[in-house]
């Protein structure tokens, strides 16, 4: 201590992570102080054990029957590693807030380093804002479960919200992730501590005692070995196509990984943990999503009775009613349903609070480089609680006006879906092609390193997620009508193309990719 002030860290003793981000040219702005244990916990929010199978679940199960569905998400599972795996490697080298931009930036080099950051920051902007919307629309499915069970049933007059009250509960779930962000970094940190073990004890509870409850279960034969279309409710009689489709819910459900390499600035020792908690979140969701969708499975009443709109939950949310047949069966009463429901829902909130997190963080990151409109605004962070909340709020503004359209459009949770995995996914493919076709020589491996495994790694991971990407963009119903058409390749066929028509019109010229806040005198980046 000089003059009152404290003495600067020596070199050796800086945070691993921090010492790489000087290296790159970034100074530290965010606070480092999230271990490993919380960055994980952010990280298995972001992608949720019931989020992505309980929205999906009902339709990926009609096109195929039990056994494409469970089958389905293991096979993702297995090609899920390569991508995770992959980007393991990229964010021990590069553990900066921007992620993937900034990895595009640097691993395609000089010449087209600023176009591959800028694809890959808008694309992953759109997966992640479109991400919170997906998870609003599914928390909101959810809560009008919970208040229809909660007022009778549907074949006892209970309440089943309207659009305009679905839409109102999806603009407060939006605002509320957006208000919680705008507190400091450890309240959502010890929120989603709070997450991991509502979503581990929680999905204990239900895949244990959903089997128990349930008066008779299906046997092992009729969910890994059956078989089925529905083209009379589907219109898709071709069995490929409908395996195909049936795999969207695990394709959707197994990615939101990358959120640890959105927090690597404010990560104690990124360079290791930020690959740590990807990996892991991949192990941990792999088994627990297996084994919800088995309990779900095993416990199917009357398979056909899940989709009467009759039904008491209308024929909305099949999970709901698996849980109301189950507990009412045996209990005669749906209270046991209406508590797993929530359990369900708060993992709704949780992840989509999550999500603003990772949105806010990309948004925030493309700004300081100059790469929206704007960016001034945007990339301010809030003086007290040193996080950027201009990027959170804009963030939840754009993702309630992709809600908009639920007053009218029946198609909407297909559409955001669709738009918010291509985008998120898609986003991932940069960087990994980069990292595949690069000079060995020009990399500065971290301390998660494949070696000469990287490249045929790097190459089944990107054709899986070309192959993830091209069909979210398929038709989901026949024949196509303005009921069933999935908007989702217009919607991003014109987003895209007014982002690459500024590009080569406006951005080419002054977009130069990440920009360093630290003078970098020598050595080699």
């Amino acid at each position: 201590m000089e003059n009152g002030q404290p003495n600067a860290l020596p070199i050796g003793e800086m945070d691993s992570g921090e010492k790489r981000l000087n290296e790159l040219g970034y100074k530290q702005e965010l606070r480092r102080e999230m271990t490993l244990f919380k960055t994980l916990a952010i990280s298995f929010s972001t992608m949720t054990l019931f989020t992505g199978i309980t929205p999906l679940y009902g339709s990926s199960l009609l096109y195929a029957g039990p056994a494409s569905l469970v089958w389905g998400w293991v096979v993702v599972s297995f090609f899920t590693w390569f991508v995770g795996i992959a980007m393991a490697e990229i964010c021990s080298s590069f553990p900066t807030t921007g992620s993937l931009y900034f990895w595009a930036a640097h691993l395609a080099g000089p010449k087209w380093g600023p176009f591959a950051s800028w694809c890959c920051a808008w694309l992953e902007a759109i997966g992640l804002i479109a991400g919170i919307g997906t998870q609003a629309y599914a928390g909101s499915q959810t809560l009008q479960s919970i208040i229809l069970l909660c007022t009778g049933t549907n074949k006892d007059g209970g309440y089943l919200a309207p659009k305009w009250l679905f839409l109102c509960m999806y603009m407060g779930l939006t605002i509320i992730w957006a208000f919680l962000n705008t507190f400091a970094l450890e309240v959502i940190a010890f929120i989603d501590i709070i997450s991991i073990w509502w979503q581990v004890v929680g999905g204990l509870v239900i895949v244990i005692m959903l089997p128990l409850v349930s008066l008779t279960t299906q046997s092992a034969s009729y969910v890994f070995t059956h078989f089925e279309t529905a083209p009379e409710s589907t219109g898709i009689s071709n069995k490929v196509y409908a395996v195909i489709l049936s795999f969207l819910v695990s394709q959707y459900s197994l990615y939101g990984y990358d959120a640890a390499a959105h927090l690597t600035e404010e990560t104690k020792g990124a360079d290791k943990n930020g690959p740590i908690a990807i990996l892991s979140s991949i192990g941990i969701i792999s088994v627990f999503g297996w084994a919800y969708i088995l309990a779900l499975t095993f416990s199917i009443q009357d398979f056909n009775y899940l989709y009467d709109t009759t039904n008491e939950t209308a024929g909305v949310f099949v999970p709901a009613q698996i849980l109301y047949d189950a507990f009412y069966g045996r209990y005669h009463s749906s209270t046991g349903a209406i508590i797993l429901l929530f359990v369900i829902w708060g993992s709704f909130f949780f992840g989509g609070l999550s999500i603003t997190t990772s949105a806010a963080r990309v948004v925030y990151a493309l700004s300081r480089d100059e790469g929206i409109p704007f960016s001034s605004t945007w990339r301010k962070v809030h003086p007290k609680h040193k996080v950027p909340s201009n990027a959170v709020w804009l963030c939840a503004a754009i993702c309630i006006l992709l809600g908009l359209p639920i007053l009218k459009v029946n198609v909407v949770f297909t559409a955001i879906t669709s738009i918010c995995t291509i985008g998120w996914v898609g986003g991932y493919a940069v960087p990994i092609f980069a990292r595949m076709v690069m000079d060995e020589k020009n990399f500065k491996a971290g301390p998660f390193y494949l070696g000469k495994a990287s490249r045929p790694i790097c190459l089944v991971a990107l054709l899986w997620i070309c192959y993830t990407c091209s069909v979210f963009l398929l038709p989901t119903f026949y024949p196509i009508s303005w009921n069933t058409f999935n908007y989702a390749p217009v919607a991003l066929g014109v987003g895209l193309g007014l982002i690459l028509l500024w590009w080569l019109l406006d951005a080419r010229i002054w977009f130069k990719g990440p920009v360093r806040n630290i003078d970098i005198q020598k050595g080699k980046v």
